[in-house]
Parts: structure tokens; sequence; C-alpha cells
């Protein structure tokens, strides 16, 4: 066999990989949106609150309800107490 077809045979397998692939995300997105929706109704018929993220710090645990000041309690400049204020991004208003 020559280089070329082994080329061309591999190059057509992994364009047809990429494209199951592509066919795959498409269908899991439908799936995630159906159970978004489901979600969403059931916390409109139980009234639910945010979830509770982290369990740290009080302005990571319900992130619509934080007080954004009380990271830097201490001062401005002072290194963050818990692990995860690293981990959640200011809202994007403040960005």
């Amino acid at each position: 066999m020559r280089k070329s077809n082994v080329f061309l045979v591999s190059l057509f397998l992994l364009l047809l990989g990429f494209v199951i692939t592509l066919v795959d995300a498409g269908v899991r997105q439908h799936q995630a949106a159906s159970k978004h929706e489901s979600g969403i109704a059931l916390v409109r018929q139980f009234g639910l609150t945010d979830l509770a993220l982290f369990t740290e710090a009080r302005y990571t645990r319900h992130l619509s309800q934080a007080d954004f000041h009380s990271a830097f309690q201490d001062h401005p400049m002072a290194f963050e107490h818990f692990p995860t204020g690293s981990l959640v991004p200011p809202p994007l208003r403040m960005r």
C-alpha cells in the first residue's frame, strides 16, 4: 500500500471520528436542555433557593446572596482565607 493511500485512509477515519463527535455533542446538548427545563420546573414548584456550592466561607455558599466585601474583611490586599474563593469568578457586572 502506498503512503498516500495510508494517509488518505487515516484522514478519512479522523474526519469520520470528528463528525461522529459533533453529532454526539448535539445529541447530548439536546438531552441537557430537556433536563435543565425539568430542573427549572422543579425549582418553581417547590420554591427552592440557590444551590450551596461550597461549605467554607459565607460568600461562597450562596453566590447570589454574597457580600463581596467580606472576602476582604481584614484589608483589601489580604490573602484569600479559603481555597474556594479562588474558584469562583467575580460576577459579570464587576468584570
